[in-house]
């Protein structure tokens, strides 16, 4: 399957992070699992991002999408009690755009984060969850300077500051894997089925494979606040942020 497909979908949002309107046809619906379309910009969730949410418009109808489902289709969640349109129908479908954005923002921000810790504490991830504008990000590291958090805070919206380019491209996994700390989480979760690795690069500071989406500069993230360090036991350390 092609890496921006996923079962009967194609999926837009890995081609292009600002589409937030686009027509589609309703291609199957499930009273249980959901709605699939032939086209789709919704974002299905993973890797610490949370699906999007949305609607669809249909005959002067409209559905709301509440979040996604993977199975073997890619389906929609329509908001109980709304109608779902039936096999054959053609929908415009419409994201929530503010919610988007703001996720965007949030995982580019936590991309810096995790370059910065990477290269300034030799730190790996272990853990991390997102919601719009605010996060937590664990990290494996043993020994932590009195300084840490405000070092952290500072070097972060230093990068951010810069304007980096943040790129997205997919490689084959043996190309991408012989890219050093491209798995950025301490245990390799990517499925050993998976050929085609996505990677998103922002230019002279991280790079790392992740099938989320991203705004295309480090500054369109805005200020990172680290508002608190935890320790969570030998080597886990937890940082939570917020964008503003």
């Amino acid at each position: 399957m092609s890496a921006d497909r996923h079962g009967h979908t194609h999926r837009l949002d890995l081609d292009d992070a600002t589409v937030r309107e686009w027509d589609a046809t309703v291609v199957a619906t499930d009273p249980e699992q959901g709605i699939v379309l032939d086209r789709s910009a919704f974002y299905p969730g993973g890797g610490g991002q949370p699906p999007d949410e949305g609607v669809l418009l249909w005959g002067g109808v409209r559905t709301r999408i509440a979040g996604t489902r993977r199975g073997d289709e890619l389906y929609l969640i329509p908001v109980e009690g709304d109608p779902v349109p039936p096999p054959g129908t053609a929908v415009r479908g419409a994201l929530d755009d503010e919610r988007r954005t703001a996720l965007m923002r949030t995982h580019s921000g936590l991309h810096v984060l995790t370059g910065v810790v990477l290269r300034d504490f030799g730190a790996k991830v272990t853990g991390g969850n997102m919601e719009p504008l605010t996060a937590r990000m664990d990290f494996d590291l043993a020994e932590v300077p009195a300084d840490f958090k405000d070092r952290v805070a500072e070097a972060v919206n230093a990068e951010i500051a810069a304007d980096r380019r943040i790129e997205v491209r997919t490689l084959p996994r043996e190309e991408a894997y012989a890219i050093p700390d491209l798995v950025r989480t301490a245990t390799d979760l990517l499925p050993p089925d998976i050929q085609q690795v996505r990677i998103v690069d922002i230019v002279g500071l991280d790079l790392q494979a992740d099938g989320g989406t991203h705004v295309a500069s480090t500054a369109m993230v805005g200020r990172v606040e680290v508002v608190k360090m935890e320790n969570k036991g030998r080597g886990f350390r937890r940082l939570r942020v917020r964008l503003v």
